[in-house]
């Protein structure tokens, strides 16, 4: 049990981190056109869109990847206790 939160808790991070630097690959957007940022498009875009339906954009800034990764982190610590409550 304690393997599978590992590899979640590490399969999460990675996602984690992608969703940052997809982020940060929308300021420079020649650089989305490359391979990696239409495989980061391709991976990231489906969980941000969800996000996107429901806040709209506040101007200029858009909130929803914050309101994402929030949320992935705090989906990861609510399994992660109830996994090791269980235990």
């Amino acid at each position: 049990m304690i393997l599978f939160l590992s590899l979640l808790s590490q399969a999460v991070t990675i996602y984690t981190y992608a969703l940052i630097v997809y982020i940060l690959m929308s300021w420079v957007p020649s650089i989305q056109q490359s391979t990696i940022g239409v495989f980061l498009g391709r991976i990231c875009e489906p969980y941000l869109s969800i996000f996107r339906k429901i806040i709209p954009p506040l101007g200029m800034i858009d909130i929803s990847p914050i309101v994402a990764i929030f949320t992935l982190q705090l989906a990861m610590n609510g399994v992660a206790y109830l996994l090791l409550a269980f235990i």
